[in-house]
This record gives C-alpha cells, sequence and structure tokens, in this order.
C-alpha cells in the first residue's frame, strides 16, 4: 500500500520534478538508473495518461484503483444483499467502471458523448440482468446442497461484473477498433534519447485496426483477470469464516472482516493484472495492416498504447 501511497498522493511539484528528471534521462542527461529515477518513472507513468501526457484524474488513476473499488466491491460482496441493493451496487460499479475506462483509453480515437452515454446505459443493464437473475436462478437449484447454493450466491457478483466489466470495455473503446489507433516505430533507448536531445515528437506510423482490437481485447481480459481473486477469494473466505465461532458472537465483524479481505486481495491481485499485458505494447508490424508493415518491414518492431 505504501507504494501506491507515493505515487498516488505526489504533489504539483513533486510531480514536476519527477518529469524533470524523466527528461532529463530521455535526453541522455543522466546515464544510469538511480532509485530516484525509478521512482521518478513511477511516479510519471501512474499519473500521466500516455498520450496527453496530462494527469489523469486521481479517482480514476489505476493506482487508485485499489481505494476506489474498495468500498463498491465490499458493497457488491455483502452477505444477503436484496434486490435494491443488488442494483444500487451494480449502478455504482459501472458508474465507476465507465469512468476508469473512459479516463484511461487510448486517446488518438476520440470518444463521442453519445458513445459514452450508450457504453454506460447497456454495461449497467448487463450487469443488473445478470445478477438478478442468477439471483432469481440459484435458488431454485434443488439437486445441489445448501452449502454449494450459499457459494454459487456469494459469486453471484462475480459473474455480473466480470460479464459486464469486459463488455464495458469493448463498448466504451468500440470507436477504437472501428477506426483504429496510432502506431508508432519501437525505438531502442539511444534512439529515444537522440529524439529527445532534437526535440522531436515519435511520429505516428497510422491508424491500426489489428491493433486496436488487440489492445481492446487485452484490457477486456485484464478486468476479468482483476475481479477473479478479488470477487471469488473474499467470498468464499468468508463463507468459512462465517462458520467459526468466534465470527458467530460477533455478527458486526463481517462487514469489517469483509473489507479487510478484500483490501488485501486487492493489494496482491492489482499488480499481476496489470502486468499480464503491459501498458506499451510492442509488436511486430507484420500482424498489423499492410500500410503499417510496408513503413518498416515485415519483422520491424512497433508499439502502441494499449490503454488500461
Amino acid at each position: 500500500m505504501d507504494s501506491y501511497g507515493r505515487t498516488l498522493f505526489v504533489s504539483s511539484a513533486g510531480l514536476e520534478s519527477a518529469k524533470s528528471l524523466v527528461s532529463s534521462y530521455k535526453q541522455g542527461h543522466v546515464q544510469s538508473m538511480t532509485p530516484e529515477l525509478w521512482k521518478a518513472k513511477k511516479v510519471v507513468d501512474s499519473t500521466l495518461h500516455p498520450d496527453t501526457g496530462q494527469p489523469v484524474f486521481l479517482p480514476f488513476r489505476m493506482s487508485c484503483f485499489v481505494i476506489s473499488n474498495l468500498i463498491v466491491t465490499a458493497g457488491m460482496l455483502t452477505p444477503g444483499l436484496q434486490t435494491t441493493g443488488t442494483l444500487l451496487w451494480q449502478i455504482t460499479n459501472q458508474s465507476l467502471n465507465v469512468a476508469i475506462n473512459s479516463a484511461n483509453a487510448n486517446k488518438s480515437t476520440p470518444l463521442s458523448t453519445s458513445t459514452l452515454i450508450q457504453s454506460y446505459f447497456l454495461a449497467v443493464s448487463a450487469s443488473c440482468s445478470v445478477a438478478l437473475g442468477l439471483n432469481s436462478l440459484v435458488p431454485r437449484l434443488k439437486r445441489i446442497s445448501p452449502g454449494t447454493r450459499t457459494i454459487l450466491t456469494r459469486l453471484v457478483p462475480f459473474a455480473a461484473v466480470a460479464s459486464a466489466g469486459a463488455l464495458n470495455v469493448f463498448l466504451m473503446r468500440g470507436e477504437e477498433i472501428r477506426k483504429g489507433i496510432d502506431v508508432f516505430p519501437s525505438l531502442n533507448e539511444a534512439q529515444k534519447q537522440q529524439m529527445a536531445k532534437e526535440g522531436k515528437d515519435m511520429e505516428s506510423l497510422g491508424k491500426s485496426k489489428k491493433a486496436a482490437t488487440i489492445a481492446v481485447a487485452e484490457t477486456a481480459l485484464s478486468r476479468v483477470l482483476n475481479a477473479t481473486p478479488i470477487m471469488v477469494l473474499p467470498p468464499l473466505i468468508l463463507v468459512r469464516v462465517q462458520k467459526t465461532e468466534w465470527l458467530r458472537r460477533r455478527p458486526r465483524m463481517v462487514v469489517p472482516v469483509n473489507l479487510g479481505l478484500i483490501l488485501t486481495t486487492s493489494v496482491f491481485a492489482l499488480p499481476l493484472a496489470l502486468a499480464a499485458f503491459p501498458t506499451r505494447q510492442r509488436i511486430r508490424a507484420g500482424s498489423l495492416e499492410r500500410e503499417i508493415m510496408g513503413k518498416v518491414g515485415e519483422d520491424g518492431m512497433v508499439e502502441f498504447n494499449r490503454g488500461i
């Protein structure tokens, strides 16, 4: 958690200092990686959008993901949640997802307000339908034991969040797939430093629909990977803990225990989910359109911002 805090609550002066240090490295003025430079890089990467270079609104940064999602996830995983509570927490969760997806999407293909609104309502409809549908179905499964039925009921939020979360990404970023995203030549550190010295910006090789499809699909999959441990392990552990004499005598401790389980799982799960697919994706040009391949050769390497 300390690492999250150092990058999340950096001051404006601290951010400018970090940007200056990273810029000095790119220009070759700083020759080797130091602890200060590594810290500055983490601040810049976790605060600034890679396409615009502007700070992402604090609650929607991935460094704030654990904090932003803690209460929402705990709400969705509350044992014995009724229909109204299920709807409210699913709507809240999808509202947060839309905001995070919009703030961290690839900005080379702008998202229209109408698409944003449409995507939001479709994602909310999907998550609420899955949650209410499964909550209605599970109690009707007569051939399974009460214990199994309880476990399935606790996993309903995961099914709703995973399916709607992936759908949300595709809906929000469908325009990228239809129009393509910017692809850039993959440069080594020396080439990047030379460009920085000359004050040049890396020019796009063009827009690629195939790169956009890869970026959106990997982001959707990362959402499922992130939700899996956070929304599967805590409810399963809580089912076992609720059977202990200690928690039976202290029913008011169910909520704090639930929050603790979710927080602990989130801290360990988020870095693994983000590491599964790098934000800056590097790929062979031969995997993309002929127009891109013709500029760098079939075996040439290109890169693009996957988004988060």
